[in-house]
């Protein structure tokens, strides 16, 4: 500990040698004092000085060697004692066994000591060389580039991915039903439509009653938090480092806007850990990317190929290499609020450890495209600024938004990460935090993107969400007294209603449509089984539903932003209905191609007025 005492000072060092500017020291040691960062990741992010001086100052200072790792690899078998997630955690990897002694290669030789103690202790005696952590990273990849990939498809438990879902299972269930339906209208036409019918007008008022009582609960929920607004938290001692995953495909036409984007954040530089994740064949994005002239802050992640291409496998893989405590998931389109992380980083702060989500709120930068346009942005309002507020009021199941999100990272791997098969992980995930005991929170800060308005890819996109829901609920009601007992009997009816209940409103929609004509006094299969008291009351449920949609609406876009689309708010009863388009091209695809991504171009009506070049520091 005395010769620890002694060690002189990094900066000491740098300036000594002239590495960096003396005002630039000055600043980052300011900095340090504040945050949870280390110097060295400071001078890094602003380009105050160059990565080798940086390395042969804290050679230097620890009386250790710099490796190359390059020209010098690591030794695979070692790799394998430790784990390479492990060595990625800890931005190390054992390098060589020389004299009954294991050296290790770090990147932060102040946490070598600490470490030492976690390793196997058939490798010790420990010896501690240095390397850059991007050439650690690199070193790993090279040597243990299938198991990181294959872990990151298969992090999430099988019981709890539909990765081990049985399809020639389903597609017999399926085809059975099916064949059992239309033998069903043939042998008993009544008997069956009415079945339909019953259980389309109960799953109506399910969903009906759940929008409402979310609305309701926010509206409150809001009037009370205006009353008795909550105690100024304490001040944050020392701001975390947060990791921002974004994954690109195929982005050649958004990247260098994301770039400039991104760039508008107010968090400081050297606690953002900006991951612009890229797929290895995908190299018209990398392209993209290189032309943008990256800042010292944001780093490509490259993941390898692989049987599985979805967004979930590709967070999964960077999220060995995260710096931060803190894991926050953008789109490519995204144009976040320049104060959103530190809005982030407050509620954390000011939350238990049992907070472990938090949600943003998403809007649309282009919502005067088209008439859908106008819609879907009227629908994001509704779900974002009502439906998921009140169901985290409530208590409930928050299905996740798959952007703008926050996790406590702790929460995050004790949960698996995302589920790499399933095509709305964030829904599902949303599930499992609740399994789990944790809680979601919406806050109020907004990322903007852009409302998908062509009406075929509308409805590819929706069919991956709606097939996303309908493979979440199969997997998490594989034992439904399970879910029961993590839920609770609350959550439990709640889940249902928001899974099940609204697929079925999709998928049925065409039935319900057909008993308008009973209130027109036109024939109908079930004219003689309702009387004027059901039909009167059926009439009711409809016109009620109806109200709720279109109050809900016109609550959310009450605002100065969103007011020009109150006259827009009835056509929605136009907009949803090709929500059963696509309801039906997802339980196609449940059956024939369950885990395939029906991705969405971005940037074809990309119309940010905030778009403006931002000048951001190169990587010296």
């Amino acid at each position: 500990m005395a010769r620890h005492a002694a060690r002189k000072p990094l900066g000491q060092i740098l300036h000594e040698r002239a590495a960096v500017a003396p005002g630039d020291l000055l600043k980052a040691l300011a900095l340090r004092e504040r945050q949870d960062v280390r110097l060295g990741d400071i001078l890094l992010a602003h380009g105050w000085v160059r990565d080798t001086d940086l390395m042969a100052a804290l050679a230097s200072q620890w009386d250790a060697s710099v490796v190359d790792l390059e020209a010098e690899p690591p030794d695979p078998r070692l790799i394998d004692r430790i784990g390479a997630a492990e060595c990625l955690r800890h931005a190390m990897v054992p390098w060589r066994r020389v004299g009954g002694t294991t050296i290790i290669a770090t990147a932060r030789p102040e946490d070598f000591l600490g470490l030492r103690h976690t390793l196997p202790a058939t490798l010790a005696p420990f010896a501690m060389v240095l390397a850059p952590e991007r050439e650690i990273h690199a070193a790993l990849l090279a040597q243990r580039q299938t198991g990181l990939i294959r872990a990151a498809e298969t992090r999430v438990p099988p019981a709890e991915s539909c990765r081990t879902r049985n399809e020639p299972r389903l597609a017999r269930i399926a085809l059975t039903t099916l064949a059992g339906l239309a033998l069903g209208l043939w042998v008993a036409p009544m008997a069956v439509f009415g079945l339909l019918v019953f259980w389309a007008v109960l799953t109506l008022a399910a969903t009906n009653a759940l929008k409402l009582a979310a609305f309701l609960a926010e509206v409150i929920g809001r009037a009370r938090d205006r009353r008795c607004p909550r105690p100024p938290a304490a001040a944050i001692a020392r701001l975390p480092v947060v990791s921002i995953l974004i994954a690109l495909y195929r982005e050649d036409d958004i990247a260098a806007r994301l770039v400039a984007r991104l760039a508008k954040l107010h968090y400081p530089r050297e606690l953002l850990d900006v991951m612009l994740i890229v797929e290895e064949g995908d190299a018209t994005t990398r392209a993209a990317l290189n032309r943008a002239c990256l800042p010292g802050w944001m780093r490509i992640v490259t993941v390898p190929n692989g049987p599985v291409k979805t967004k979930p496998r590709a967070l999964n893989f960077a999220l060995n290499f995260a710096r931060g405590s803190i894991i926050g998931v953008y789109d490519a389109e995204d144009a976040p609020h320049p104060d959103q992380i530190h809005t982030v980083v407050r509620r954390f702060h000011d939350r238990g450890p049992e907070v472990a989500c938090l949600q943003g709120v998403l809007d649309f930068y282009n919502p005067r495209t088209n008439w859908i346009a106008r819609c879907f942005t009227i629908e994001y309002a509704s779900w974002f600024r009502s439906l998921l507020p009140g169901l985290a009021r409530l208590g409930l199941v928050v299905p996740l938004g798959g952007t703008t999100l926050f996790f406590r990272r702790a929460a995050l791997e004790r949960l698996g990460g995302w589920d790499a098969h399933n095509v709305t992980e964030d829904a599902d995930l949303g599930v499992r935090l609740a399994r789990y005991g944790y809680r979601t929170e919406l806050i109020p800060t907004v990322t903007e993107e852009e409302a998908n308005c062509r009406i075929l890819p509308w409805v590819r996109q929706r069919s991956r969400w709606q097939k996303g829901f309908a493979m979440t609920w199969g997997v998490h009601m594989r034992d439904p007294i399970l879910l029961w007992r993590q839920l609770g009997a609350w959550r439990f009816f709640g889940f249902q209603v928001m899974f099940l209940a609204s697929l079925s409103q999709y998928l049925l929609a065409p039935v319900l449509w057909s008993v308008w004509v009973l209130t027109l006094g036109l024939w109908h299969p079930l004219s003689e089984m309702m009387g004027a008291g059901p039909l009167i009351a059926l009439s009711a449920l409809f016109l009620a539903s109806e109200a709720i949609t279109l109050v809900v609406a016109a609550w959310a876009v009450r605002g100065r932003k969103h007011r020009f689309l109150l006259p827009w708010v009835p056509v929605l009863n136009v907009y949803l209905p090709l929500g059963t388009l696509s309801a039906w091209k997802a339980m196609y695809e449940v059956i024939t191609c369950p885990f395939y991504w029906d991705k969405t171009a971005h940037g074809l009506f990309d119309t940010d007025p905030t778009d403006a070049p931002v000048p951001v520091p190169v990587r010296r």
